[in-house]
This record gives structure tokens, C-alpha cells and sequence, in this order.
């Protein structure tokens, strides 16, 4: 589904999210799909600063930019998969990938040197990349340039890119509501990222999915400023869980949040990649499934049929899923004993969102109220893509007054200044 963004102002205020490059690179795990021939070819770091892999002459050849590594096990696995994808499914493609590269100033230079090369798709996959990714999209008019979840699109070379992972964390949380419930512990666990309306909004959603299944459950929020740093996510969720938490969300890259859970005997939810979920005290995680969208770009991208804007996708995509109840999967324990009332509402649920009738908007719809007692939407009303898009600095015209700049009844938190 398409953004219709059109007249994006400057942004007011602009997010500098920086991320150090991450240690040793670690042995490539065999990814989910069956690997091509030949892998797109990885990137080491050498001292001097980040190799750039070289195009293949006669081929249409996609590059992407990871934040983390190729195999963290999280977002950039997911990404990875779906460039893998693109190799076997798209004909006469050539692909390659840099992991490891830091938002801002590191990534410009980056997505400069791949359209120097010739790359004719460039895919960057974090919300720092998107000033940078829109300076040289400027420069390099014969390139493609497709950012994940940002805000911004020139609409000739420079598109964006994001899914309704809204539907699929609004589904966990009522199954996180209705373990704590169980469990007699009404109190879950939220491990953000950075405060952008991307995080803001999966995070209302987990909390309305929470409250339909315990109304009198309550969410906490930690925000640990990074997308993927092993060590800070397992300090945020051990502080989550200390802290009374009896299921955590992780916004993150990494399975660590269901590592900490399995220590202290409790429950975690983890994110973006199906593979995350590999321990009995993971619940369930919402994750991505980017291939089948990457391959349609590049086909459209080849038969000079696709034009940049703003991609938002939803569930009757085939691009997002929940582990344990997508096809051919097995619950999780932890969601297996829960009330059958509970896994027939979150299937339900489900089965509407892969056939288009319940959409993210039917998410966000009234009534909802704040955690201060306001009024965000009253009953029928439902949020439009803008509200779910930005803050009031971005100068955008929201429906509501604070567009996503709002933490939903249930949340304990305060949001940052």
C-alpha cells in the first residue's frame, strides 16, 4: 500500500543515530532459504575502512547496507534472506552486501562508493541511512535507492520502504498479556530502540494487543539507543525483568531478550527474523519475510515499471508473520497452554490480516486513550498513515494533534524529552 506523503516539509528535527561497527565478523550460519550457487559475496572491514564489492557486467546488479552483521540472528539475517531471495528468483541478478556500516556520516560514503560502482538497486536498511541515502540519490540519478523505515522519497530514485510489523506486535502483545495473566505477574516489558515513531508505534501496539487480553496488565519501556549491541539488549532486558516484568519485547536485533528469559524463568519476545525464536521461553516472535518484496522491486526496477514513493505494506502481503502460527510452525510452549479462547481470538485475528480485512488501521482504531487519561482517538475513529508516520516536528499534517508522539493506556513510561 502506498504513503501518500506527497508534500514532505523538512524534517524539524532530525534523528543522528550512530552505531559502532560491530567486533570480529562471525562465520556465516546457513541461511533459511537455500542458499544460490554462489553467495552474494561478503565485505570485510579491513583497517582502512570498508571494501566495496564490484558489479557484474550484463547483470542487474543489488547492494545492500546492513547495520549488523549478515547473521545477528535478527533484522539484518531477515534482510540478508531476502536479498539471498532476490539472487535465485530474479533473473541475470548479481548481489552483494556490507555489513557492520554505522549510520550518518560512514553510510553516505558507503551508498557513494556502490553507485560509483554501478549498482543499479542500493538498499539501505536503517532509519539513519536516510539523509545520507537521500544526498547521493541526488548524485547518482541512474541508481535506485530504497530506504527502510524512514519518512522520506524524491520519487524518482529515492523510495521508502516499510511494513505493518504494527499487525503482528499488536497480536504478540495479546498473547504477552494473556501469559502474564496466567502467570499472576500483570506486568510486561518493553526494550526500545530510539524514540522515533517507528518504535513509539509497535510499542502502542503491544500495548492495545495487551489490554484486550488483560485489561489490567501494565507495559514498562527501557530505551537503549542502539539496534543491535548484544550486551546493552541483555542488560535492558535482566533491568525489564528485575524490574517485575513478566514478558519482554525487544525492539532490537538480537535473540537476546529470550536468552535472559530463559535464565530467570520467565518469557521473552523476539523480533524480525523466524530463527530468533529458538528457546522454550521465547512466546512467539513477529518478523519479516522481505525476499518475495525485494524481488518485486527488482523485477519492476528491470521492466521500468516501478516508481519510488512510499511502499507501506501490510499482512495480506506474505511479508510478516508471527512464529507458532504461520503455516506449518508449532506453537510455542509458553503460548500452547494458554487459554483457548485466547489462541482462537489471536488466530482469528491473524487469518483477517493475511486476508486484508483487518489492516494496521484497524489497529490503531477508537476508542484509544493515552497513559495521561487523554482521548487519542474516540470510538470508530481510526489513524491515518501520516498519524502512524511522524511527530508534530516533522511538519506534517497528522489527523491528531500529537501524530505518534503518545504511549498508550497501560504504558508506565514517560516519553523522552
Amino acid at each position: 500500500m502506498r504513503n501518500t506523503l506527497s508534500k514532505i516539509a523538512l524534517l524539524a528535527m532530525i534523528f543522528v543515530l550512530t552505531l559502532s561497527a560491530c567486533g570480529p565478523k562471525v562465520v556465516p550460519t546457513q541461511p533459511a532459504t537455500e542458499a544460490p550457487a554462489t553467495e552474494p559475496p561478503a565485505t570485510e572491514p579491513p583497517s582502512g575502512g570498508l571494501q566495496i564489492p564490484d558489479v557484474e557486467e550484463g547483470k542487474f546488479n543489488v547492494a545492500m547496507v546492513l547495520i549488523g552483521p549478515h547473521d545477528d540472528g535478527g533484522w539484518s539475517q531477515a534482510h540478508y534472506e531476502g536479498l539471498v531471495y532476490v539472487e535465485e528468483n530474479v533473473p541475470n541478478t548479481h548481489t552483494a552486501y556490507i555489513e557492520n556500516v554505522p549510520e550518518g556520516a560512514d553510510s553516505e560514503q558507503v551508498f557513494r562508493a556502490l553507485a560509483r560502482k554501478g549498482f543499479d538497486l542500493i538498499l539501505g536498511t536503517s532509519f539513519g541511512y536516510m539523509d545520507p541515502m537521500e544526498t547521493v540519490a541526488g548524485e547518482f540519478p541512474d541508481s535506485m535507492f530504497i530506504h527502510l523505515t524512514g519518512i522520506k522519497s524524491n520519487t524518482t530514485n529515492f523510495g521508502n520502504l516499510m511494513g505493518a510489523m504494527e499487525d503482528m506486535k499488536y497480536l504478540a502483545g495479546m498473547l504477552a498479556g494473556a501469559r502474564a495473566k496466567k502467570d499472576g505477574v500483570l506486568k510486561i516489558g518493553y526494550m526500545a530502540t530510539f524514540p522515533i515513531p517507528e518504535e513509539i508505534r509497535l510499542g502502542n501496539a503491544i500495548a492495545l494487543g495487551m489490554k484486550k487480553t488483560c485489561p489490567e496488565c501494565t507495559m514498562d519501556v527501557r530505551w537503549i539507543n542502539t539496534w543491535h549491541d548484544p550486551v546493552i539488549e541483555k542488560e535492558a532486558a535482566a533491568s525489564l525483568f528485575d524490574a517485575g516484568a513478566q514478558v519482554v519485547f525487544t525492539g532490537a536485533d538480537t535473540p537476546a531478550v529470550a536468552d535472559v528469559a530463559q535464565e530467570k524463568g520467565k518469557w521473552g519476545v523476539t523480533y524480525d527474523w523466524y530463527g530468533s525464536c529458538k528457546v522454550d521461553a521465547c512466546l512467539t516472535a513477529p518478523y519479516w519475510v522481505w525476499g518475495p518484496i525485494y524481488a518485486g522491486i527488482a523485477k519492476g526496477i528491470i521492466a521500468g515499471t516501478y516508481t519510488p514513493g512510499w511502499d507501506y505494506f501490510d499482512a495480506d502481503t506474505g511479508a510478516l508473520g508471527l512464529y507458532g502460527f504461520m503455516e506449518g510452525q508449532t506453537m510455542q510452549p509458553g503460548v500452547a497452554d494458554l487459554d483457548p479462547e485466547v489462541i482462537a481470538m489471536v488466530k482469528d485475528t491473524l487469518a483477517q490480516m493475511l486476508a486484508g480485512t483487518f489492516t494496521r488501521f484497524d489497529v490503531f482504531t477508537g476508542p484509544i486513550n493515552d497513559n495521561q487519561g487523554n482521548v487519542v482517538l474516540p470510538a470508530g475513529q481510526s489513524l491515518e498513515q501520516v498519524d502512524l508516520d511522524a511527530f508534530p516536528e516533522y511538519g506534517l499534517p497528522c489527523t491528531i494533534d500529537v501524530c505518534m508522539k503518545w504511549w498508550a493506556e497501560g504504558i508506565t513510561a514517560e516519553l523522552p524529552e
